[in-house]
């Protein structure tokens, strides 16, 4: 630790001692049980907030995903504020931030005000994504990197479980409960950060912020998600639906030479170099838009074709979670060993395999093919995530942690918002879209009155998307290249420098 990076008071455990890397990972485990608690939480709370605020669709993609298309543009940012202030701080002013946004949640009256503490939150959600993988890589050596990574993702894996049925259980209550119930969990996330996390790399004020690049990556992301959304509702020809899919194309292409040359890029392209953080990073994006549309739509299918109430349909969610939850830390630990190609490889096609048995769903479907294919999902997430979060966080060096750790959460979150906007656009293409409404906000349930073909069409062409995106990914996983890590190879190249140096000395006394 250098003298800069040292605490300035007292904490209460010594972050020299072994222990501290443990208590570090139940600090950032908090942070990921609060994100993902909330994502299942409002997922499950959607109809009602629907039918309480009178609201459409255009807000409906807001509240959804608002939160994640701001943790997206700024993630990057949050992470070059990481390497300048230090990922301790930002990390628990993205605590703080993010439970102030929950409690003005709660009392929004509004979707327009609902929409700006989704917001909100995301600019607090945007530094914990930064710096929570950053600070447990920082924290553990490369031969445990894998196994924290995955109890992490266990973590995670229990959130979503618990959130549908929580937010199920809050619901009752009114679905303000479900931003409520954030608040006294982030406030002891706050507490336990300033107590317990410390600085273990020098901070590097001379970072600048690429406003111009954070700015060029929101409209093309917004441009893109739009279209995406909003095609099937007004039209795919439509001018504008048209002009949005342009602009995307025509602002990457600048956005991209932009961060090739200005001093202290978002995007830092040099760590692309690296196949194994660019293959990685390409998969994540691929598997974010293959699986992350499931949760959104199978809690519509079960309170509106089903007619099942949201703490039953949170509890019939729960396979979807379940094998995330029991195989990220075994594959976690199998990553340690024998690297991340094949784990993270197996995963995506497993993920694709249980896409293609939710093609079978039906209104009559019995409830047990559901959760089959749900749990094999869950297990191809469970399989795919820490072994491919293990690998790309290993290769990158300490002093850019924090930026790439922001460039990975970045483009999985870009999948994820491609995967609701473009889940959205299938829908609306395929059915009425009043008709729509009625199903997701619970107005109408099961078959009375309602052909509900056209909705089931849809969602098998969503799920056939997802099906596409991860059998692509599980292609790029396999070009990944084999087992690799920044401090494997730093130990390398000292050896062949010491080896250098004693030829050198043998030769110069033979002369």
């Amino acid at each position: 630790m250098t003298a800069a990076a040292r605490p300035t008071r007292r904490r209460l455990v010594d972050p020299d001692a072994p222990s501290y890397r443990w208590w570090l990972l139940v600090v950032t485990s908090l942070g990921a049980l609060l994100a993902s608690l909330t994502s299942g939480t409002l997922v499950i709370a959607l109809p009602d907030i629907l039918r309480d605020l009178h609201t459409d669709l255009f807000a409906l993609l807001w509240i959804v995903v608002g939160y994640t298309l701001v943790v997206t543009v700024l993630v990057l940012n949050a992470g070059r504020l990481a390497d300048m202030f230090g990922r301790t701080k930002t990390y628990t002013l993205g605590m703080v931030v993010f439970t102030l946004a929950s409690a003005f949640c709660a009392i929004a009256p509004t979707p327009l005000l609902l929409i700006l503490g989704r917001v909100i939150q995301g600019v607090g959600g945007a530094f914990m994504f930064a710096n929570s993988s950053a600070l447990v890589t920082d924290a553990f050596p490369r031969s445990e990197l894998g196994k924290a990574l995955g109890l992490n993702a266990m973590v995670v894996g229990a959130g979503l479980i618990l959130g549908p049925v929580l937010g199920g259980w809050l619901t009752g209550f009114g679905w303000r409960f479900v931003f409520w119930f954030n608040v006294p969990l982030g406030l002891i996330g706050i507490v336990a950060a300033m107590l317990i996390l410390v600085e273990k790399t020098a901070a590097q004020r001379q970072i600048s912020i690429d406003w111009v690049g954070s700015g060029l990556y929101l409209v093309a992301l917004l441009a893109l998600m739009t279209s995406l959304a909003f095609g099937g509702l007004y039209g795919w020809t439509t001018w504008w639906v048209i002009g949005g899919f342009v602009l995307f194309l025509v602002i990457m292409p600048i956005f991209l030479w932009v961060e090739a040359r200005v001093r202290t890029p978002i995007l830092d392209l040099s760590l692309f170099r690296d196949r194994l953080f660019l293959m990685g990073n390409l998969t994540g994006l691929l598997n974010g838009v293959a699986r992350n549309s499931v949760l959104f739509l199978l809690v519509f299918f079960l309170q509106g074709v089903k007619g099942d109430d949201p703490v039953t349909a949170g509890i019939e969610l729960a396979p979807l979670a379940l094998g995330l939850l029991v195989l990220s830390p075994i594959s976690g630990a199998l990553a340690d060993r024998y690297g991340s190609r094949e784990l993270a490889t197996l995963g995506m096609l497993i993920t694709a395999a249980g896409l293609a048995g939710l093609l079978t769903i039906g209104v009559d479907t019995p409830y047990w093919q559901l959760a089959l294919w749900q749990l094999v999902i869950g297990a191809g997430s469970g399989l795919f995530n820490s072994p491919n979060t293990s690998a790309v966080m290993g290769v990158i060096p300490p002093n850019k942690r924090g930026i790439g750790a922001g460039m990975r959460a970045m483009l999985t979150n870009t999948g994820f918002v491609i995967s609701i906007a473009l889940a959205i656009g299938l829908m609306t293409s395929a059915m009425d879209p009043k008709v729509l409404v009625a199903v997701f906000s619970g107005t109408q349930t099961g078959t009375a009155g309602i052909d509900l073909g056209p909705f089931i069409n849809a969602l098998h062409i969503a799920f056939a998307a997802g099906v596409i995106a991860s059998l692509i990914g599980a292609g790029i996983s396999l070009a990944r290249g084999g087992h690799r890590s920044w401090q494997e190879e730093k130990a390398e190249a000292h050896d062949a420098a010491k080896d250098g140096l004693i030829t050198d000395a043998e030769s110069g006394a033979s002369i």
